[in-house]
């Protein structure tokens, strides 16, 4: 599903974000990155949706080589990949459904398919009742879940969450990790990073930790260990 082979990225030669990584992580996998600021996770999250590419090596993505593809297939590709960051990047002047229809009418999506989808995304977030809610009227939980609806709706392979919990109390932190627990379990690859510790350790599944570029651990069942 992801692979990296021989992965660099040089900024400069003062500035490393990653080096010579290899990573394979299988369909259906949950897998947490974790490591300190500056250990190369924000890197390789742009390296993976397509943002950046590796100085050296190869990233393929679903059978696509990255590395290689041409711009006009990057928005393809992007719709095989659900992200969500720790900020929401809601529309505020936009209804919970008119936001999450958004991400459906930039591609192209015809009417019929959005009336559906819209729908059955906000009912897997528990946000059926909220659907002509305004951002501004939701807590920060229901928020990131409007994210995670938003991020389903071309049905990814992989969903990545990029902090998605770093805005959130304790309670909508444990409401947000059981909705990606769910989407994992119906088969998507879920790739968390976070510097959660109490999290990473309840999840209780691969945990591969990065410092300063390098992978130097990866447990198939771990903790944080840093």
């Amino acid at each position: 599903m992801i692979k990296l082979k021989g992965i660099s990225k040089i900024y400069s030669k003062d500035s490393v974000g990653l080096e010579k990584i290899d990573l394979h992580i299988e369909h259906g996998e949950f897998v947490s990155i974790v490591g300190q600021s500056g250990s190369g996770k924000t890197t390789l999250v742009k390296l993976l949706i397509v943002e950046e590419y590796p100085t050296a090596g190869q990233v393929e993505i679903g059978g696509w080589d990255i590395t290689k593809i041409r711009n006009k297939d990057i928005p393809l590709l992007r719709r095989q990949i659900g992200v969500i960051f720790q900020d929401f990047k809601l529309l505020h002047g936009k209804t919970v459904a008119e936001n999450v229809s958004f991400a459906l009418q930039v591609a192209g999506a015809p009417k019929k398919r959005i009336k559906e989808v819209v729908p059955r995304v906000l009912s897997i977030v528990g946000l059926a009742d909220k659907m002509n809610s305004y951002p501004m009227h939701l807590s920060g939980g229901e928020q990131q879940r409007v994210a995670i609806a938003r991020a389903l709706v071309h049905r990814p392979k992989i969903l990545i969450a990029d902090e998605p919990t770093g805005n959130l109390d304790t309670i909508n932190t444990k409401d947000v990790i059981e909705i990606l627990k769910k989407i994992n379990y119906f088969g998507t690859t879920v790739v968390l990073v976070t510097h959660d510790r109490e999290v990473v350790n309840g999840l209780k599944k691969r945990v591969i930790t990065l410092n300063k570029g390098l992978i130097v651990s990866d447990q198939k069942i771990g903790k944080y260990i840093l």
